[in-house]
């Protein structure tokens, strides 16, 4: 109640305000004029900043005002005054009842927004912004209510010589997509070190998502459960990138001075659709020059609408900002994004932005990723 208090005592004058001057001027109208049904305002207004215990009180006092009233011109016996007061109070009660039930509500809500942070430190580690060559910046928009996470996915990991990345969409919403994208991200963390090439590793991460397919998927999803995902290595000391793509659509390279790059990759069947072999999974090198940013990004970008049903155009807007740092360029594309669809995504959505430094031999330092729920979002 003291912090209610401490909270609300401001907007507190207000229903005060309205019970004075309501009872003030009823005994200046009319005696045909009956303004004390009014008095019922004020627990209703004091419930929309307030929790049960001030509305109790103003729902108290309100009555109490009624009751003056009728003493005031005489009449507290009669039945009429006594059936208005008997109104305020019942009114009163159940606008406290109302307060009750709202702020269990609003404690639930709070376990739930807890447990998904700590699910989404869990999943997405947050990726530090230098690992290697590379300054890296990431985003992770949710399309669902009060969400933090969905089925698209983005990992790094250190391996001798260079960076290896991930970024991922699994098919589907929910829980299940959840727990899908929790397999690919363990498998990619723990298989990224073992196998030594990129083909290797994609036929390896395609094993652990059939499987998980075989256990879970149910019967009447066969064959719809699968994940598309991209495969980067960036060596240390080599200005290229070499990439599987399974299903994803291709990395935008931009280079300063608003040059941009779309590479024509050859990409495998998504992560479940056939059990592939290494031989199976092509890499293309790309060039990616020190001051060159590789922009990463899954299809609730590019296939987010705005209220006449037109494409976001990703390519376009993102090379307006390529001398942008990572951070900076990701704030750009999330705020045009968000004012594309008017803040609302009809899928989630990732990016990852890297951009090779000239100095491969940095500290990493680690950062913070940003997220946001459907809007009004946040970064």
């Amino acid at each position: 109640m003291r912090q209610q208090w401490q909270s609300s005592h401001v907007l507190l004058v207000i229903p005060i305000v309205l019970i004075v001057v309501i009872t003030m001027v009823d005994q200046l109208v009319p005696a045909d004029i009956h303004l004390g049904p009014l008095l019922v305002i004020a627990p209703a207004i004091t419930a929309s900043f307030a929790g049960p215990w001030l509305t109790g009180l103003i729902g108290f006092l309100t009555v109490a005002a009624q009751a003056y009233i009728g003493w005031h011109f005489g009449v507290l016996s009669s039945r009429n005054v006594m059936v208005q007061i008997l109104a305020l109070a019942v009114l009163s009660a159940m606008i406290v009842f109302f307060c009750v039930v709202r702020d269990r509500y609003r404690r639930q809500l709070a376990q739930v927004r807890s447990v998904a942070e700590a699910a989404q430190h869990v999943l997405l580690w947050p990726l530090p912004e230098r690992i290697g060559a590379l300054r890296i910046a990431c985003l992770y928009l949710a399309a669902e209510d009060e969400a933090q996470i969905g089925g698209d996915l983005y990992a790094a990991t250190r391996v001798i010589g260079g960076v290896r990345i991930m970024i991922g969409d699994v098919r589907g919403k929910g829980l299940s997509a959840i727990g899908e994208a929790a397999l690919l991200l363990g498998a990619f963390r723990e298989a990224a070190h073992r196998h030594t090439s990129l083909p290797d590793l994609a036929a390896a991460l395609e094993q652990s998502v059939t499987r998980y397919l075989a256990d879970f998927e149910p019967a009447e999803e066969t064959g719809e459960r699968f994940a598309t995902t991209l495969l980067l290595e960036l060596p240390d000391d080599d200005p290229i990138t070499r990439i599987v793509s399974c299903g994803h659509p291709p990395p935008l390279v931009l280079s300063p001075n608003s040059a941009l790059t779309v590479p024509s990759l050859h990409p495998a069947p998504p992560l479940g659709v056939g059990e592939l072999g290494p031989e199976e999974y092509k890499i293309d090198v790309l060039t990616f020059e020190p001051g060159d940013t590789l922009l990463l990004y899954t299809d609730g970008v590019i296939e987010a609408r705005d209220a006449n049903g037109d494409f976001y155009p990703f390519e376009t807007r993102a090379a307006q900002w390529s001398d942008a740092g990572p951070e900076s360029l990701l704030h750009h594309i999330q705020r045009d994004l968000l004012a594309h669809t008017r803040g609302r995504l009809d899928d989630d959505a990732a990016l990852v932005a890297l951009r090779r430094e000239p100095d491969i031999h940095r500290h990493r330092h680690h950062g913070r990723v940003t997220h946001a729920s459907r809007f009004g979002g946040h970064a």
